[in-house]
């Protein structure tokens, strides 16, 4: 059963009724007050004390059901107990995987592609799933290259948070559907190898910054027609990656042309993450839009209600900026830190990122093989 959804969420409410109900009927009337009754008063109030904590424990565990599916923080049980894709980082070795050369993408009844890998040049692993628009198998496009939007999801959070709790790519299958978005292909990786969150900065051993722009971006510009060059590629984060998806245009403009920031995490970055001041502020978004000045456009959106987000933070990254970089913000009336407000923003955020990428272009010469990757596999 998975973690999120309304089957999970409804049978810890049924489990949380039957127990209340059962402690009603269950419950022990009367505690014997005779001294020779010691063992028979202590297994009484032993019994009180059971159906008790088994009352708060299933109201516990159905609060906690609903808050994670409105939230996605845990899509899978794997990711609730740290078993997924989870290996040692270490200074010398980096993370255990296969490499880019060897990563092998499975299909899922979804349609979505999923592998596992090594990063050359970050020496982080983990997973990465990639949907291709109905267009892509298409014989009409069979020569043509496409955009790619990458997902970047919170912490905590997975990959699958985008699926389970984001509705993609329903979403966008919708909206191409409704000719509000030009055909594009979706990449959603970790954003947080080993579990070590560095706000998709370059922290240590830990080069989340590097797994993202080179390994994850190399891969899959290599096994899928992408087109290629920063114009070709656009970021969508919520959260903490939505901190990340400003952040990564303004300090690689080469990479990444175009970012779509959902409630994101402090613009000037968070100790609790980054402890080390200098590299916390060299790191921030703040501090990159008032000295890098690249010429990327950004999306930043946050509701009135948002405290993890406020407006004021989105607001503060607006102002600073300076042309040619273009930053927009959006606010909504009402909302807050979770999945329901984030869907309320798709119907905006997707076309103005769609209007920013190029369309689907055809040259059938350009489908060589990109440089950077030693050896011909077989492209997707």
């Amino acid at each position: 059963m998975s973690l999120t959804g309304t089957a999970l969420l409804a049978l810890l409410i049924a489990l949380c009724t039957v127990v209340v109900l059962g402690t009603l009927f269950l419950w022990p009337s009367q505690v014997p007050r005779r001294p020779r009754s010691g063992v028979r008063r202590f297994m009484v109030w032993l019994a009180r004390l059971l159906l008790i904590g088994l009352c708060q424990v299933t109201a516990i565990a159905a609060v906690a059901g609903w808050i994670n599916d409105g939230f996605g923080l845990y899509t899978s049980w794997g990711d609730l107990l740290g078993t997924t894709g989870k290996t040692e980082l270490t200074q010398a070795g980096g993370m255990a995987g296969p490499p880019a050369i060897s990563a092998r993408f499975t299909r899922g009844s979804d349609g979505i592609f999923t592998t596992y890998f090594r990063g050359h040049a970050s020496h982080l692993a983990g997973q990465v799933r990639v949907w291709t628009p109905p267009q892509y198998d298409e014989p009409a496009y069979r020569h043509s290259r496409f955009p790619v939007v990458m997902l970047l999801h919170g912490v905590p959070g997975s990959p699958e948070s985008w699926i389970e709790a984001g509705g993609f790519p329903h979403v966008v299958k919708a909206l191409l559907a409704e000719d509000r978005v030009k055909p594009f292909i979706l990449v959603l990786p970790v954003i947080n190898p080993g579990y070590v969150d560095t706000d998709c900065s370059d922290i240590g051993p830990a080069k989340n910054a590097t797994w993202l722009v080179k390994d994850v971006r190399g891969l899959v510009d290599y096994r899928f027609r992408t087109i290629s060059g920063p114009r070709g590629w656009g970021l969508m984060g919520i959260s903490t990656g939505g901190l990340c998806a400003a952040k990564l245009p303004l300090q690689y403009p080469d990479i990444f042309r175009t970012g779509v920031s959902l409630d994101p995490d402090a613009m000037a970055g968070d100790p609790d993450v980054i402890s080390q001041p200098t590299a916390r502020r060299l790191n921030s978004p703040l501090w990159l839009v008032r000295h890098r000045r690249p010429r990327v456009s950004l999306l930043l959106a946050t509701s009135s209600g948002d405290r993890s987000s406020p407006p004021v933070n989105i607001e503060a990254l607006r102002l600073a900026a300076r042309r040619p970089t273009l930053v927009t913000a959006l606010v909504l009336a009402s909302g807050g830190h979770n999945w329901h407000t984030w869907q309320r923003m798709y119907p905006t955020v997707l076309p103005w990122l769609s209007a920013r990428l190029p369309a689907p272009e055809s040259n059938a010469a350009t489908l060589g093989r990109p440089s950077g990757v030693p050896q011909p596999v077989r492209t997707l």
